[in-house]
């Protein structure tokens, strides 16, 4: 009976080779999904740079009685700390209204 049951360790180079191609064949699917993830979030975290920095140009306006007319201003007097994009994209400011320099 010793000869029938032999004690197995391990995996077979077989098995290894399947789990390695179950591996691979999610990471296809998976990567070029996070990529398109990545390049939403940085359009989404823009328009929300846009839209505070818009938010602090009223803010200043309302506080001076002054019409803002650089961006690097908010900066300096500390209503925002940068004024740029999370993709390093400069914004800008025209007639009150701030833009993304593309």
């Amino acid at each position: 009976m010793k000869g029938f049951l032999k004690e197995e360790k391990g995996f077979t180079l077989i098995e290894m080779v399947i789990v390695l191609m179950i591996i691979s064949v999610l990471l296809l699917i998976a990567v070029p999904s996070l990529t398109k993830n990545t390049e939403v979030a940085n359009k989404k975290g823009c328009e929300a740079t846009v839209e505070m920095v818009q938010a602090q140009v009223a803010s200043y306006e309302v506080s001076t009685s002054e019409k803002l007319t650089d961006l690097a201003t908010l900066e300096s007097e500390g209503y925002v700390d940068r004024i740029k994009c999370p993709d390093n994209r400069s914004l800008t400011l025209t007639d009150g209204v701030v833009g993304v320099e593309d």
